[in-house]
């Protein structure tokens, strides 16, 4: 495995690949991985030849009040773990090669519609700067997959329409949620998380079963359901942000004859935002 930062040794390594008629995946990441990552990594094995991860912590999707700062790095730990998964290239690019002129005078990517909502409202430009920056990534490895976390339900939504939008050939692959043993969905920010708080956490993915099972014995009172589940993570101790019954393709409110449904969670456990998901079929 290799590891480069600059986009001139990265075209050059895939072009040599590309003339070998080799197909290539990418595995876009913004690193601290876990088996969530490792996962896609894995898929991505059995899906190309080639599997490029890309670890760059992306300022352009990060509010003024959040954790870019803080964010951990931890490049050579990703690397171990990325050589055992079998990935085959680490394009690991500094904030001046992807953005040499700032953030203030790159041209950005906006994603109409499913962007807006749930996380896009809570958080202003976030999907704006994901758009825009796997854009970027696109161009640069020019991949014929690329592969991402269901457990970004809404990120992974926002992909796809911008890839079938801007005609981009890129087969767009979802992979499914990697959880802990109580429940909790992997990711990075878990480790943000007190011993206190991490016992209360499976709550948000309790709460989303119990939903879940409900529309699924029939029940189709969506308003009273999100309001019921808001109250759950209250009561044991989350600031929810929202909890949203949507229908899956247009992430738009659930209505009664919708039979694709996904569940949508984002809530605060301390300063820490978890963000889960999960789809129905009534």
């Amino acid at each position: 495995m290799r590891t480069v930062h600059s986009l001139k040794e990265l075209r050059s390594i895939l072009k040599a690949f590309r003339q070998q008629d080799k197909t290539i995946a990418l595995v876009p990441t913004m690193g601290n991985l876990h088996e969530g990552h490792i996962s896609l990594v894995r898929k991505a094995t059995e899906a190309a030849d080639i599997v490029v991860t890309s670890i760059f912590v992306n300022p352009m999707q990060f509010g003024a009040s959040e954790d870019l700062d803080k964010y951990p790095r931890t490049l050579a730990e990703d690397q171990a773990q990325l050589e055992a998964a079998g990935n085959t290239l680490v394009f690991a690019p500094t904030v001046d090669e992807i953005y040499p002129e700032g953030l203030a005078n790159q041209t950005k990517v906006l994603v109409p519609e499913v962007s807006e909502g749930h996380c896009g409202a809570s958080r202003p430009g976030h999907f704006e700067g994901v758009a825009t920056v796997v854009t970027m990534l696109f161009n640069m490895v020019q991949p014929d997959i690329a592969i991402f976390g269901e457990k970004d339900f809404q990120q992974l939504a926002v992909i796809r329409k911008m890839a079938r939008d801007l005609m981009m050939p890129i087969e767009i692959i979802g992979a499914p949620t990697i959880r802990e043993d109580d429940g909790l969905a992997k990711s990075s920010r878990n480790g943000y998380l007190s011993d206190q708080e991490r016992a209360i956490a499976p709550v948000v993915y309790k709460t989303l079963t119990s939903v879940a099972s409900q529309l699924e014995q029939g029940r189709s009172d969506f308003n009273t359901l999100e309001q019921e589940a808001k109250e759950a993570l209250a009561g044991a101790g989350l600031r929810p942000d929202y909890f949203n019954i949507v229908n899956s393709l247009s992430l738009k409110p659930a209505a009664e004859a919708d039979r694709e449904i996904t569940l949508l969670v984002a809530a605060f456990l301390g300063t820490t935002r978890l963000i889960d998901n999960i789809s129905v079929t009534r």
